[in-house]
């Protein structure tokens, strides 16, 4: 399959899911960007999670700017991580690599809520509220996250490994 047609279905997957019902931040965008980066481009891995958001954003709502900005600045280094990723498949960097991209994703986007939002107080302890507020959703993001990250890889190895006679490239 050339990248193009990947990369398109990884944006295809990437806006379905989230449009669809799903358990709040239980989709697969950082997957597709974990994935973009593992086994496609740089240029890819920033941009197929960047345009599944906007486009999927258009369905569900666009929200205050600066707080999108963190989201989307969160899944473009998960990207970066993916590239990083990429230059030592293993299964453990894979799966590191996708806990590193969650907790970023629930560090920058928590922050940005409590420096740009209205619902924490604007000192240490409106912070810590913040954080632990979210612990739900950052569940959710890394329990995504990883059935994304397994179900994409473990699906794109299998077609290698079986399929296309490639030796398997994620190695444990």
């Amino acid at each position: 399959m050339k990248k193009i047609h990947l990369a398109l279905a990884l944006i295809a997957l990437a806006i379905v899911a989230r449009v669809l019902p799903h358990p709040a931040n239980f989709a697969p965008i950082g997957a597709v960007a974990l994935f973009g980066g593992i086994y496609l481009t740089r240029r890819y891995a920033v941009v197929l999670p960047l345009i599944a958001m906007v486009i999927s954003d258009f369905f569900i709502g666009f929200y205050t700017w600066q707080i999108m900005a963190s989201v989307y600045i969160s899944f473009a280094l998960t990207g970066l991580i993916g590239l990083w990723v990429s230059k030592n498949k293993k299964l453990s960097t894979v799966v590191g690599g996708t806990v590193l991209g969650s907790i970023l994703f629930f560090l920058i986007t928590n922050f940005s809520v409590w420096v740009f939002g209205t619902m924490y107080a604007h000192d240490f302890s409106g912070l810590a509220q913040s954080y632990i507020m979210a612990i739900p959703f950052f569940r959710n993001s890394l329990l995504g996250d990883l059935f994304y990250v397994g179900l994409l890889v473990g699906t794109y190895e299998a077609i290698g490994y079986f399929l296309l006679k490639k030796e398997a490239v994620v190695t444990i």
